[in-house]
């Protein structure tokens, strides 16, 4: 019966592991999607006075399709993940074995911290989305009016002329930001990487830490035995050390 219980939550470990890996890779291709997505975006936006209106939107509609499906995929990834983390909760209450309940509960806690983790950056992530492709279908309405504008007033208007300025300068400025955002993106890919490879760590010492009791009780044993001579040490150096005062002054 232990040995099926045991086998039990070894399966479900090995399920959240899974889960989380394949989250890893969705989340990773999800945060590209959103950069290429402000990246085409913004060179549609230069392209546009020199070609036709309906490249940017297709281009725009295929990665809206995209973007839902991938968003749906993750979603439901992470409901299963979810999944399994109740039924690893529920093992865990009804464990019969107190000693091994507390590196469960552990366990059960690190597979909860990366879920929350996974969520988390997929809603950021989302709403970054949402939000760049929000502001481009605003910034068409604008080209869509400024050529409105032009076609009924000519190009040589004082104030359409003015009004493009304006626009440039807002184009630029959005540009920059959009670099911005690329940028901040890349950095929390490589952040997102670097953070799986010592959760990896840690789990991996966790592991041995559990496996082998006799062996995290040695290095105790090792640190307490380290500190205790460095006190003695030092409390023996203190009374050389006023020996030799009291000797110098008399």
């Amino acid at each position: 019966m232990a040995a099926g219980t045991s086998n039990y939550w070894e399966d479900l470990r090995k399920q959240a592991r899974q889960l989380e890996n394949e989250l890893d890779l969705k989340l990773v291709s999800f945060s590209k999607l959103c950069t290429s997505y402000s990246h085409s975006s913004a060179r549609d936006g230069r392209r546009d006075r020199y070609s036709s209106d309906t490249t940017p939107l297709l281009n725009g509609s295929s990665q809206d399709r995209m973007f839902e499906t991938m968003a749906i995929e993750i979603e439901q990834l992470l409901a299963r993940l979810t999944g399994v983390n109740d039924k690893m909760a529920e093992y865990t209450n009804s464990a019969g074995v107190p000693s091994l309940n507390a590196a469960l509960m552990h366990t059960l806690q690190r597979h909860r911290d990366i879920l929350q983790d996974y969520t988390h950056e997929f809603h950021k992530t989302k709403a970054n989305f949402v939000a760049i492709r929000e502001r481009e279908n605003l910034m068409g309405s604008v080209r869509k009016d400024i050529e409105s504008y032009k076609s009924g007033s000519g190009v040589n208007n004082r104030r359409t002329e003015l009004f493009l300025k304006e626009h440039d300068h807002l184009r630029n400025s959005d540009r920059l930001i959009e670099e911005t955002i690329s940028i901040a993106m890349a950095t929390k890919e490589n952040m997102t990487s670097q953070r799986g490879m010592l959760k990896s760590i840690q789990s991996k010492m966790n592991t041995l830490a559990n496996r082998f009791p006799a062996v995290n009780s040695l290095i105790q044993r090792v640190n307490l035995r380290k500190r205790r001579d460095s006190l003695i040490l030092g409390g023996v150096i203190g009374v050389c050390t006023i020996l030799l005062l009291l000797y110098a002054f008399h």
